[in-house]
Order: structure tokens, then C-alpha cells, then sequence
């Protein structure tokens, strides 16, 4: 019997499939459309099986939905622009596009072997100059209608590589790539506003029903809506006010300092005044942005010797500190400190020796608090009129109070801040803007679209755009005067926020063919990393509305993904070995010969260090090379594996053990296909017996389907399988069986399906054929399994019709050798028949 070759039959049918077009995507307003897209990858340089699997998921999607008769738009494309090819070109002396463009043509002849059904002829990479070009445009047009604004902004700097760094590029207050202490500078940059859309963000998060609840919560987190006060300290000896905005107004008498950001106006007004305070403002800069940067930071201060009256009680002065867990971008960069309701004042208060007054017990008693902050629901103490009170009571009241003397009124915040979109380096979207020393900040012509990068560039630190000689000179669109180009090219979010709608229209002379968008929009299906949950999916949010605004798309856009998964990772041991100096030597699955509980190395037969199953990575080196698996076993085996050993939203573990058995059963499938050709002409009960496996098979591999729950799915083909090998059916019931069995296999193991198929006498191609249908009435049992207990113990299982009544059921019992047994010629004392579940026989 011959085994299934996937070195040969793999490339056949990719051929078949690209010679029939199956994959390119037309609009067909007969049809009904269906989007399924995975966030496309950065390119690299080589995938891995994390993205096999990631990219098998939606291709069994996407097959299944063709099937079902579905016009499928299936695309791909690259993340192109970044920050790690620019350190490619410095440590390689490569040029980013040269780099990028050669990582991208590796990844994609590995993506071709594994038989995706996409749509090529669609892909984009977006450092392509043509979407360059219409991404300026969108800015153009964001720009004028009011969506884009520039403004200064406190950001991390890194003095070495004189750029901006996001927070993640921030380690331990230093920059990834320079080592260099990080600042906090102002700097006046680029912004999209989305804050503007703070409450709608939030509000259309609850119209995401399949959206994974977890993400859902994220987003909401991040936009973060909180209702509070927003009042006025009077500073004693100065004109101007302290404006502070808090959650927490009911913990007013509580408080016993106040403290600003050391880029606060005050701050930054004081340190003329006083070298010690400047002194300790720069320190303070040296650290990042974020919120967990300052979270996990020292709690530090610097009395500035200025008080502040309180609120609701003039006689009441607080000392005025400057402190460095304080964010300038949230609220008003100022706060009250409560030490005994919030944690970080608690530690702030301990450190400087102000006072700690609980002003929550949580049932109104006396309360003291040691070294954690009460931050539970309770009664007010200590706090006058709103003693007794709850804490929403009292925030009522305080707020009532402080409008009525007119220091403040209630104000909704959100934590969701203007999008910096400014980053000074080379390998990005050009900004298209000049600076005109007659017209000021001038947008550039669309006629002069796409501003594209200079190819000669010098590398060394610093914004390469600045030192170039030539390319910052152009003329002015309104005067015709010289002027300047803006240097800073766009954050990279920028680009993977609106691809997917320039996949229903790559062609497009405008950003959108709104005709096109309206047919395929929205995403039906989403599928990515739940590492983008946050920052790439609310900025795609934004960018649709966006969009809808300048129009780019139609009004159903707005939220341009229906359902979204988010995948687990595919996993793989850790191998290692000492190294000179005490160093880590990480270790290759292929330089390693793994055995029952132990590991060597293939080359020495040293012993190797077996560590967890973590997430593959390059520098750890548990890396499965998917060219490997394919070139051992077929792309089929690969894509089986990963679907098949754990739900798809929880991580897989790589095993060589599991990609053996998947490649198996595989086999196994083929052999049932040739065997199904011969035998004899069976019997008709077992023919109907088959008849009902293969449609219980097809409804419960199109409920694992449309359940993205794969695993399942796979298990039910199991079945099938071993259904189809017992069964003693003719040829020509085997082979209907089997044929059904290519159907169900063809989105997850397309190329076998194909090849079954085609041995089977199925017409044309799998991947044509519309999705096998269950028949309802063939899901019926005629009988069913119905468990015996003598005296309350298992003894035994009767077959009973499914139709039969208790006396009927009672019969057959009393008639099954078991109970006869049990009975020994006696009466039983009862009978019990719980219909449909189980039998109780008592003497």
C-alpha cells in the first residue's frame, strides 16, 4: 500500500489552486462576503511555528467559509517600517529597505509551502512607496479636518540616540538600544486626537460582543472614565491657584500634603528659584513616563516650602511637595496626598513623616492603618459633617459643597491621552509637512505624494533625516518660498491602523475605493496576539472613525472588526549549557538529542540542561523552523499539530513525540482512503451505522469550527476515523464516508483532502465543493445506552429504544443475562427507571 508522499502531492495542489484562481478575491454582490484577516507580521526575518499556527487558524476559517459558499477575502501583508531595522543597518552595515525587503521575500517563500489560502495578489508592505503615499494623504486629510494637532509634550529622550523612546523602550531607566540614563524632555511633536473620542471609544466597547471579554475590559482600563471633582487649592503667598482633580473627594480631610509633577508650570517656576528643587527635577526626569515606571519607582519628594489652604477648611494648610510618581499628562499633574486610603501617598507619607489619618473604617469604628492603605468600601471617620456617610454619600457631598463655594465642580476624566505619533528616526512614514519661515507648519500638495526617503543616509546616532544634505529642502506649497521639511516620521501604529481597509481596495488611486470598502468591510473575523490588544486595536478604532470623518469609509466602518481571537503561543523547551564566564549557552531543539527525562548534545554527547516550555524565541533558541517539519513531514502534518493539541486560545506545546503522531494519523487517513476503494458490498445496517457517523462527524466538526473550537473539531475527525475503520460498510458507503471525511479535513489538512478527493472520484476540486450539510434526522439515535446498578453499583449497560416507555424498559431489564444473574431467580424489591439516564435494580 502506498504511503502518502507531501513532498509531492503539497506542491501539486498549491499549483492547482493558484492555476484556478480559488483564492483571489472579487466582489460579487451575489454573494455573501466574508473578511477573515490575521494581524499581519513584522518581517523579521523567518517565521516560526507560532505563526503557522496563528496563520492556520484563519486559513481554516477562511476555507470553511468558502465552502459554505461565502465570497472570502483572505489578504496578507507586512509590517514593514521600525525601529529594529534601523539597528540592522547599523550593526550589518545593511540599508532598513534592503534588510527589510530580503527578510520579507525569506518569510514569504517559507509561508508559500504551507498552503494559505490567500489572496496574493492583494499583499502590501507598508514601506511600499504607493502606501507611503496614501497614508500621507489620510494624514493631509485628518489634518484638515481638525483630527491632528501639534502641541509639546513631555516624552523619554535618550541622549545618545537623540530620539524619542517609547515607554517598552525604556529599560530600567535607560534606553534599549544605548544603554544611555533616559530624560524626560519636552518637545513639541506630532499628535492625532483621539482623546476627542474618549466616550464614544468606550461607550461602542459594549456593542463588541465577539471580542474576547478580557480585551474588552483592557480597552476600557486603558480609556479609563472616572467621574470626580476638580477644585482649587489657594496657594498662601501667590496669586495663581493649585488646580487638582481627584477620584477620591470624600477623603478630603484626610489629606495631608499636596504635590505636583516636577514638569508641572509650579515646578518648573520654583526651580529658577531654587537650584536644589532643579537639581532634583532633573533627577526625576531621568526616569520614564509610564505609569508603571513611576508605580514601581522610590517615592520621592521635595518640600518646595509652599503650603496650600484647604478646601473645606481655612484654618487647614498643607505643605506643598514636588514628588516623582507623578504623571503631568493625567488630570491637572497635581494632587492631594490621602497616605491612609492610597497606597502611594502611604508610602510617601511614611518616608517624609506627614501625618496618616484614616478617614474609611470599614464598618465606621475608630481605624488605623499600618503599612496598607484602606481602599475597601466602609463609613467616613474623622471628616465632620460626612461622618456615618458611604462613600459615594460623601463624595456627593463634598462635591456639592465645593460647587456651592464655587472652588470646583464635578468633572469626568479619562485616562486616554492624544496619540503621539512623532518618533525621530529614519526607517518611517515621512511626516508631510514643511516648516516655511514666511507660512509657518504648511501641509504638503497631494500632487507631491508619496514623500519618499532619501536612499543614501548616514547612520550614526541621531535622526538620520536631520544630517541629510539635500532631502530637507524643498518649496513651499502656499508661497513657493524654500522651506524645510518636517524630519519626524510617523509611529509605526500609524501604519497597522487602517491596512485592512486598504486590503478591500490595494489598487486604489485614493487611500479607499469606497465602493469596495462598503462590500467588504468590516473584518468579519480578527485574529492576532493578545499583546495588541490594547494600543493597535484602539488606535485602528480611532483610525476608522477617522476615516468615516474624511471619507474614507462608509458609516458601518466604525468599528472595523466584528470578531476578534486572540491565539495562544506555540511553545517548546528550553536546552542550555554553562558557558565561559558563567554564561548562559543557549542551545537549538536541533543540537540536541532529547531522551526519556534527560538531553546531550548531538555533537558531544555533553549533557544539556532541560528548562521550561516557554514562548519560542530567537534568543532563547527554542525555535521549530517550519521548513524542518515540512521538509520531515509535509505542511499538512504542521497545520494538523497545531490545531489539534489544545484549544486555540490557550498556548501548544512543540513536541516531536506530537508532530510524529499528528504526521501518523495522517497516514493512517490515507490508508482508509485506498482501503475505502475495495471489499465486498457489506450489509445495509452497517451502511446506515456509517451513514450516521459521518453525519454526527459533520455537525460536530462544523460546531468546532464555528466555535473556533479546532481542538474539538479535530478530536470529532478522530472519531470519524475510527468509526469508518470498524466499520464493516461496503466500498461504495466507505467511500461516500471518505469523501466526506476530505470535506471535513480540507480546511485543516487541505492538501490530503485534495488527494483524497481525487482518489475517491470527488469532482473537481475540494476546495470547490460546497460544505457538507448533517442531516437531522440521521443525528437520532434509534436506540440508547442506558447504565444498570444493582443495589446503587454499576453492573452493566442495556440497549433500549429510544421511543420505549417505563414498562417497555422494565422488560428488557428483567430479560438481560446480568440482572438474571444478580437476581438468582429471585423478584427484585424495586425497580427503578429514571428514563433516558439510568436503571437501579434494588433486591
Amino acid at each position: 500500500m502506498s504511503r502518502l508522499n507531501a513532498r509531492e502531492i503539497e506542491p501539486k495542489w498549491q499549483a492547482a489552486w493558484a492555476a484556478a484562481g480559488c483564492f483571489t478575491a472579487r466582489r460579487d454582490p451575489a454573494r455573501p462576503k466574508y473578511y477573515v484577516l490575521e494581524m499581519f507580521p513584522y518581517p523579521s526575518g523567518r517565521i516560526h511555528m507560532g505563526h503557522v499556527r496563528n496563520y492556520t487558524m484563519g486559513d481554516v476559517v477562511a476555507r470553511y467559509k468558502r465552502a459554505q459558499g461565502f465570497n472570502v477575502l483572505h489578504p496578507f501583508g507586512w509590517d514593514a517600517f521600525g525601529l529594529p531595522a534601523e539597528n540592522a543597518a547599523m550593526e550589518r552595515r545593511v540599508h532598513p529597505e534592503d534588510w527589510t525587503r530580503a527578510n520579507i521575500a525569506t518569510m514569504k517563500a517559507q509561508m508559500r509551502p504551507l498552503g494559505l489560502s490567500l489572496d496574493w495578489s492583494r499583499e502590501l508592505a507598508t514601506c511600499d512607496a504607493d502606501y507611503v503615499g496614501h497614508q500621507q494623504a489620510l494624514f493631509l486629510d485628518m489634518l484638515a479636518a481638525g483630527l491632528v494637532t501639534r502641541k509639546a509634550s513631555v516624552v523619554n529622550w535618550d541622549p545618545v540616540d537623540m530620539t524619542v523612546l517609547a515607554n517598552e523602550q525604556v529599560e530600567n531607566g535607560r534606553g534599549w538600544r544605548s544603554g544611555a540614563v533616559v530624560e524626560r524632555r519636552e518637545l513639541t511633536q506630532w499628535f492625532f486626537r483621539i482623546a476627542d473620542y474618549s466616550e464614544e471609544l468606550l461607550a461602542a466597547i459594549d456593542t463588541l460582543k465577539a471580542w474576547p471579554d478580557k480585551v474588552r475590559l483592557m480597552q476600557a482600563n486603558w480609556i479609563g472614565k472616572s467621574q470626580g471633582l476638580q477644585f482649587r487649592f489657594e496657594i498662601v503667598g501667590r496669586a495663581e491657584p493649585l488646580e487638582v482633580y481627584t477620584t477620591r473627594p470624600d477623603t478630603l480631610f484626610g489629606a495631608s500634603f499636596a504635590a505636583v509633577s516636577p514638569d508641572h508650570p509650579l515646578a518648573r517656576a520654583l526651580e529658577a528659584e531654587s537650584p536644589a528643587l532643579a537639581t532634583f527635577c532633573a533627577e526625576c526626569r531621568r526616569t520614564g513616563t509610564s505609569e508603571e515606571a513611576l508605580e514601581t519607582a522610590e517615592k520621592r519628594g521635595f518640600d518646595t516650602g509652599l503650603r496650600v489652604v484647604h478646601p473645606l477648611d481655612d484654618t487647614i494648610t498643607l505643605p506643598v511637595y514636588v514628588a516623582n510618581f507623578i504623571l503631568m499628562d493625567y488630570g491637572t499633574g497635581a494632587i492631594f496626598g490621602c497616605p491612609a486610603h492610597d497606597q502611594r501617598d502611604l508610602e510617601f507619607a511614611r518616608r517624609y513623616g506627614l501625618a496618616v489619618t484614616a478617614v474609611v473604617s470599614p464598618d465606621g469604628a475608630p481605624f488605623e492603618v499600618g503599612d496598607t492603605a484602606f481602599t475597601d468600601p466602609g463609613r467616613m471617620i474623622n471628616s465632620r459633617f460626612l461622618d456615618g456617610l458611604t462613600i459615594e454619600a460623601a463624595k456627593a457631598e463634598v462635591i456639592a459643597r465645593i460647587e456651592a463655594a464655587g472652588r470646583g465642580s464635578a468633572r469626568t476624566n479619562f485616562r486616554l491621552r492624544d496619540w503621539g505619533i512623532s518618533r525621530q528616526r529614519y526607517w518611517g512614514c515621512p511626516i508631510p509637512v514643511l516648516h516655511c519661515p514666511t507660512c509657518g507648519v504648511v501641509p504638503e500638495a497631494k500632487a507631491n505624494l508619496p514623500i519618499v526617503l532619501p536612499k543614501d543616509i548616514d547612520f550614526s546616532p541621531g535622526n538620520p533625516l536631520d544630517r541629510h544634505p539635500t532631502w530637507r529642502n524643498a518649496a513651499c506649497p502656499a508661497c513657493g518660498g524654500a522651506a524645510l521639511r518636517e524630519t519626524d516620521t510617523m509611529d509605526t501604529f500609524v501604519d497597522s491602523s487602517w491596512y485592512f481597509a486598504r486590503f478591500t481596495a490595494p489598487g486604489a488611486a485614493t487611500p479607499t475605493d469606497l465602493d469596495d470598502a462598503a462590500y467588504w468591510m468590516n473584518v468579519d473575523q480578527y485574529i492576532g496576539g493578545v499583546e495588541h490588544a490594547i494600543l493597535h486595536l484602539l488606535y485602528s478604532r480611532f483610525f476608522a472613525r477617522a476615516m468615516i470623518r474624511t471619507g474614507h469609509l462608509p458609516e458601518s466602518a466604525a468599528e472595523p472588526f466584528d470578531a476578534l481571537f486572540t491565539q495562544g503561543m506555540v511553545t517548546h523547551e528550553t536546552y542550555a549549557m554553562p558557558g565561559e564566564g558563567g554564561r548562559t549557552v543557549w542551545l537549538s531543539p536541533d543540537e540536541v538529542i532529547r531522551a526519556e527525562g534527560s538531553a546531550t548534545l548531538r555533537a558531544t554527547g555533553a549533557a544539556v540542561e532541560i528548562g521550561p516550555s516557554i514562548k519560542m524565541s530567537k534568543s532563547k533558541k527554542n525555535v521549530v523552523d517550519p521548513d524542518d517539519i515540512i521538509a520531515q513531514y509535509g505542511a499538512d502534518t504542521a497545520r494538523w499539530f497545531v490545531m489539534s493539541d489544545s484549544p486555540p486560545e490557550r498556548d501548544v506545546e512543540w513536541t516531536a513525540a506530537g508532530a510524529e503522531a499528528a504526521w501518523r494519523h495522517l497516514q493512517r487517513v490515507w490508508r482508509l482512503t485506498l482501503e475505502a476503494r475495495a471489499g465486498g458490498a457489506g450489509t445495509p445496517e452497517a451502511a446506515h451505522a456509517l451513514d450516521r457517523a459521518t453525519h454526527r462527524a459533520i455537525a460536530d466538526v462544523t460546531a468546532g469550527i464555528e466555535g473556533f473550537a479546532f481542538n474539538k473539531a479535530v478530536a470529532k475527525l478522530y472519531e470519524f476515523a475510527n468509526a469508518v475503520a470498524r466499520s464493516e460498510a461496503g466500498a461504495e458507503a466507505r467511500a461516500a464516508a471518505m469523501r466526506v471525511m476530505a470535506q471535513l479535513l480540507s480546511p485543516m489538512t487541505p492538501h490530503l483532502a485534495e488527494e483524497m478527493w481525487a482518489a475517491l472520484g470527488g469532482a473537481g476540486l475540494v476546495v470547490d465543493a460546497p460544505w457538507p450539510v448533517a442531516d437531522p434526522a440521521l443525528l437520532q439515535c434509534d436506540t440508547l445506552t442506558l447504565p444498570v446498578q444493582v443495589n446503587g453499583k454499576k453492573r452493566g449497560d442495556i440497549e433500549v429504544p429510544a421511543g420505549a416507555d417505563r414498562a417497555a424498559i422494565e422488560a428488557l431489564v428483567m430479560a438481560d443475562e446480568t440482572v438474571r444473574r444478580w437476581l438468582d431467580g429471585a423478584a427484585p424489591k424495586k425497580l427503578v427507571v429514571v428514563p433516558g439516564r439510568i436503571v437501579n435494580v434494588v433486591l
